[in-house]
């Protein structure tokens, strides 16, 4: 047996624990949220890019999930990023979840979606808070939850901590999905597998590098090692520091399938962002 194949057996009886203990504690004897599969996605799915379908800088825009995460941010600024989602054609806002509402109100009758974050940026928070801002997110009307993981829990190698955490919050989602931020500007290479085996385990839809808030972001040799660890079933969002169409396009060849940007008109307009955020 492989090294992989030992970690992912691991992985998997860690799960096996947490879910017994789920059971234990709500006294149920019904699948719990761990035993189900990720909402599918119904936008390019969660499996790599046709590159060849890439063949402009504004083909980027479906794979785009526009974001604005700002602490600073006024609801002017808000709306005008969903008004740029709208006309560009972005799959996502991905705002704060005070803002989703904002956010929900303008992309109405378009194909693209408001994001709420959770647990952002630090990933510090009690399982149920994450789980609470998810539910009342959606409630606000948003379509999809980027979550932090629980880094500190992850880095002490408490994995049962870390896979009730996110299943926590896949099952305060559903029926929609979930990607969870790993923030692997923070993480050895080890934790970085280990985090995404463990949100593949709890249902999540995705797996994210990075919130844009650390001191790095996403890296071709971190969403190559996603990719290869999650497989084509669980999508991989390269975020943070994506801030041309060259930038976006070694994403895609590197196995991410969506992602996160605040440079997103410069990236689908052939421009180069000077942000830093």
């Amino acid at each position: 047996m492989s090294d992989f194949e030992d970690l992912f057996k691991y992985v998997e009886e860690i799960a096996d624990q947490a879910r017994r203990r789920l059971q234990a504690w709500t006294g149920a004897r019904e699948a719990t949220p761990t035993d189900a599969t990720p909402t599918p996605f119904t936008r390019h799915g969660t499996g790599r890019v046709d590159l060849d379908s890439v063949r402009s800088a504004a083909d980027l825009a479906p794979y785009i999930d526009h974001t604005l995460l700002k602490p600073e941010a006024r609801e002017e600024d808000v709306v005008k990023v969903a008004e740029e989602a709208r006309r560009y054609g972005f799959a996502t806002v991905c705002v704060n979840s005070s803002h989703v509402a904002t956010v929900a109100r303008i992309l109405a009758g378009s194909s693209t979606v408001p994001i709420a974050v959770v647990g952002f940026p630090l990933g510090a928070a009690l399982s149920s808070a994450k789980a609470f801002e998810a539910r009342e997110a959606i409630a606000a009307g948003a379509r999809e939850i980027d979550m932090v993981v629980n880094i500190g829990a992850l880095r002490a190698k408490d994995h049962i901590a870390v896979f009730l955490d996110i299943a926590a919050v896949v099952e305060a989602s559903r029926p929609y999905p979930v990607k969870v931020i790993l923030e692997t500007t923070l993480l050895t290479r080890d934790e970085k597998v280990f985090a995404c085996l463990l949100s593949k385990s709890a249902g999540a839809a995705f797996v994210k590098t990075s919130t844009g808030f650390s001191s790095g972001g996403a890296t071709v040799e971190d969403v190559e090692l996603m990719r290869s660890t999650v497989g084509d079933g669980v999508g991989v969002k390269a975020s943070g520091g994506v801030r041309s169409s060259e930038d976006a396009m070694n994403m895609l060849r590197a196995g991410a399938n969506r992602l996160g940007a605040s440079a997103s008109v410069a990236i689908v307009t052939g421009q180069v962002s000077t942000a830093k955020y």
